[in-house]
């Protein structure tokens, strides 16, 4: 027997419990292909399925309740804390808190399931003041789904090499090789659109020193606040002036928006991700005088700049007078 298979299935239950708890605590160690090994060798009888999925979910339930007791402590700051580790750092508020303002609790049922949302999900629901124990029910749910379907995935596979010997030289051959050069071509190809988008965006920025003076001296801008409805919970204020519009009410509105006036968007994600996609968005419907603070509400507040109790949503026409 191969050392590493000895060593694993010597230590295989802790070695599953500590992997799954340190991928949900957001290290990029991907806990599937572990799963799925434990769900191939259940089908030899060398590990016990219902061990399996009872350590699999006490490492994800550790995890995930320590990020929810954090996101109702600190809100958003631990949500685009683990969004800045993910590869979908430019998206990754913005999709999760939508998701999760859509569906409610029922999101940690499939959380999982969908990059970018099965850590974050966690921390939003603290951040919503969700109650614990209706948090425990959703998430462990959550988790028995996903640790259920790919284990008994990697139990079927198992089953067919166990009935079929010859496929295993077959896999052993060929599938880690493929398995590498796929994951790799996939985080290059990651790594690569996120460098590109982040050059884009770069170039354009609004500095808030250059926004202040220019509000200071009078400037007829407009100021967009594309916060989501979550991200006010920790500070409701606003830039002065500031229209409170969603990405999709100010899109929605292109036809309204003067082409003599330049519009500052803004947002709490990591590299103002909401407001350079939107900048970008209005700039291809033809509106070019578009530009993101740099930094977004959080470098402004951090600098100490004027800040207003935030209104309700405003109709961008208010803007043209």
């Amino acid at each position: 027997m191969p050392f590493a298979l000895h060593f694993f299935l010597q230590h295989a239950y802790s070695i599953l419990f500590f992997w799954v708890l340190v991928e949900q605590l957001g290290v990029p160690l991907p806990s599937t292909p572990i799963l799925l090994a434990a769900g191939t060798l259940t089908a030899t009888h060398q590990l016990a399925l219902p061990a399996v999925i009872i350590v699999a979910l006490a490492g994800s339930l550790i995890s995930d309740s320590l990020w929810y007791w954090m996101g109702k402590r600190y809100g958003g700051l631990m949500v685009r804390l683990l969004c800045r580790l993910s590869f979908e750092s430019t998206v990754c508020v913005r999709k999760t808190e939508e998701y999760f303002t859509r569906r409610g609790p029922a999101s940690l049922l499939v959380s999982k399931f969908i990059p970018g949302l099965g850590t974050v999900a966690a921390p939003i629901a603290g951040q919503t003041g969700m109650s614990f124990r209706r948090f425990v029910f959703f998430d462990a749910g959550g988790i028995l789904l996903w640790t259920l379907s790919v284990t008994l995935g990697g139990h079927f596979f198992g089953d067919i090499l166990r009935r079929h010997p010859n496929a295993l030289s077959w896999t052993g051959h060929f599938a880690l090789g493929l398995f590498l050069l796929l994951f790799a071509g996939f985080l290059a190809w990651r790594f690569f659109k996120q460098r590109m988008f982040l050059a884009e965006i770069r170039m354009a920025r609004i500095f808030p020193d250059e926004l202040k003076a220019r509000l200071e001296e009078g400037d007829d801008v407009i100021i967009v606040d594309l916060r989501h409805p979550l991200d006010l919970l920790p500070d409701p204020r606003t830039l002065p002036g500031a229209l409170r519009l969603t990405p999709d009410k100010l899109m929605a509105q292109l036809e309204q928006i003067p082409r003599d006036r330049e519009v500052i968007l803004f947002c709490t994600c990591p590299s103002e991700a909401t407001a350079a996609k939107t900048a970008l968005q209005l700039r291809r419907a033809g509106i070019q005088r578009v530009r993101p603070l740099y930094g977004g509400f959080d470098e402004w507040k951090k600098r100490g700049y004027p800040l207003v109790e935030g209104n309700a949503d405003l109709a961008l026409e208010y803007a043209r007078g």
